[in-house]
Order: structure tokens, then sequence, then C-alpha cells
């Protein structure tokens, strides 16, 4: 059965403490088979009293508190491999995240996320026991597509955190956004806070952080523009926010309302790339230019929208 995205919660009573986990919860639940669950608990979805479990031969007790969280994605864990890798030497690694990978471990996963997937290609097959270095200094949203960079030495780790908080890494972007803006080139400004009634981002009069956006637009369409944008601030959802108050909201974005924008294009996600990012290297001292890129979902939309010009 194709399960939406949830979180679904079981008690065993005494009947059935002493199960498996991968036993116990298709008995309390016909929706998920014991082939589901096992997936589910190798990547992570299942926690039990508050922590992660990842076996499956877990022997339930009663009263224990099960929670199963779904989040709607594939099943099968994210692999990077070699084609993902713009950039690696000793100190640095830097990737093409795909669409649709969450960055970081959620309550739904933790196997398959670009964290996990990193360290699993960086092991050394010569010393499977040892954690490889990775130090990670920027996130992505899961819908988001583009340039990473990770630190995998000790040497690296301080020189490039301090690098993105003190904002020497210039981070650009690549967005498709509804409708003509009335410059082609310019900026907004406001201070972003998180609204506790919708769990969005908005902009506020007072008591937000400062989040700066420049945008120059790269290619007009009929009803959409194709934008680059420079976010010399790091706000969560800034380009989403400030572009959907603006009137021109992302192509494919639910959340900021550009979903629907244009009927005749279907956008499976929001239309937002990490196209380049520029920095020191935290070592070496030169100047790197890292970039992704457009990948071929963005690239399709764009020629689709060009067919209607």
């Amino acid at each position: 059965m194709n399960l939406q995205k949830g979180v679904f919660r079981f008690e065993p009573d005494g009947e059935d403490a002493g199960n498996r986990l991968d036993v116990f919860i298709p008995s309390a639940d016909e929706r998920f088979s014991r082939t589901l669950v096992r997936k589910v608990v190798d990547l992570g979805g299942v926690h039990v009293a508050g922590k992660r479990v990842r076996r499956c031969s877990h022997t339930v007790r009663e009263g224990e508190r099960i929670e199963l969280f779904l989040d709607g994605l594939q099943l099968e864990p994210f692999n990077l491999e070699e084609c993902h890798v713009l950039f690696r030497d000793e100190y640095l690694i830097a990737i093409n995240k795909p669409s649709g990978i969450e960055t970081n471990p959620t309550p739904a996963r933790y196997k398959g996320t670009l964290y996990e997937a990193l360290l699993r290609f960086l092991k050394n097959p010569c010393r499977p026991l040892d954690r490889p270095e990775l130090g990670m200094v920027q996130r992505l949203d899961r819908d988001t597509s583009g340039v990473m960079v990770f630190s995998t030495h000790r040497k690296a780790h301080k020189p490039l955190t301090i690098a993105f908080r003190e904002r020497k890494v210039r981070k650009v972007y690549r967005a498709l956004v509804a409708g003509h803006l009335e410059s082609k080139e310019g900026e907004f400004r406001s201070l972003l806070a998180r609204s506790h009634a919708t769990n969005r981002m908005k902009s506020v009069a007072r008591g937000g952080r400062e989040a700066v956006t420049i945008y120059r637009v790269v290619e007009e369409f009929s009803a959409a523009s194709l934008v680059e944008v420079d976010i010399p601030t790091g706000r969560s959802h800034q380009i989403r926010v400030h572009f959907s108050e603006a009137g021109h909201p992302l192509l494919g974005d639910g959340k900021y309302t550009g979903k629907d924008q244009l009927a005749y294009v279907d956008c499976q996600r929001t239309m937002l790339h990490a196209f380049r990012l520029v920095l020191k290297h935290p070592v070496e001292n030169r100047k790197l230019h890292l970039e992704a890129p457009l990948p071929e979902d963005m690239l399709a939309v764009i020629r689709r929208l060009g067919e209607s010009k």
C-alpha cells in the first residue's frame, strides 16, 4: 500500500511483549507489511521511547512508545556517486545535490540523507570502522538542488565555518519565478521571522533577522522569468519569501503560493538551484569557483516556457 507521509504511533500491550519490532508493527496495523517496516527501520524512521532504532530484531516491551515516521519519499536510500562530486581534495568536497534529498537527518530517515550518504562515500574501505572527518557548514532545502561544500579535514573545519559565518562566501542561485519583475536588477531587504501560526517565514517590522536578496533577470518568458540571485545573508527560505512577497513566487513552490502559477508547466518541486559558490580555500587560501549546472528538470521547464514565447 502507498502510504502518505505522517507519524504512526503504537503501544504494545502484554500480549505483544517479546515480539520483534518488524513483527509487532504489521500485527498492530495491517497497512504495514513486514517488508515495508524493515525498509523504514533501515532508513531510521522508527523510534522507540524517543530514540531511533535501526534493528528490526528489537524486542518490544509492554507500554513502550513506538513511532513510525514516513516522509512520502522513496524508501530506497540515496547513494552518493562520483557523478555528484564537483570538486575534491584533501580538505574539501563539493557536491551537486539532487533535489528531493534531505541534507540532514530527519525523524523519517537517517540513511540516504546527504550527510549520511557522504559518510558512506568517504569511508576508507581499508579502515571501515573509522568515521570519516566531515564538517557541514550549510544546508539546502530538500527540494533545492545544487552545489554544497563540506570540509573533510580538521584543518579545514574551523576556517570554513568562519568564512560562512562572516559572509565571506558568495552564494549564487538560479530560480524560475512567476511573471516579469519591474526592474531587471534589484534588491529585496527585510527582517525575516517565522510565523508560529503557519510555520512559514515572513517579513516583519521588527524582531526578525536581516535578509538581503540581490537579483538580476537572466531571461524572460511569456509568464515567467529566470533570475540569478545573490544572498549575502543566509536566512531560512529568504529567496522564496522575498520573491513571493514581491508577487513573483518561485514556480512549484506550494508553501509560498507558487504551486499553480502556470497550469501548462508541470513543476514537481520548487524551481530553485544553488548555482555557484565562490570562496577562498580554507587551507590553501586560493580562490575556488564551485559551480553546478542547471539540473534536467529545471532545463525541461525552461524549454517548455520557451515554447510559449
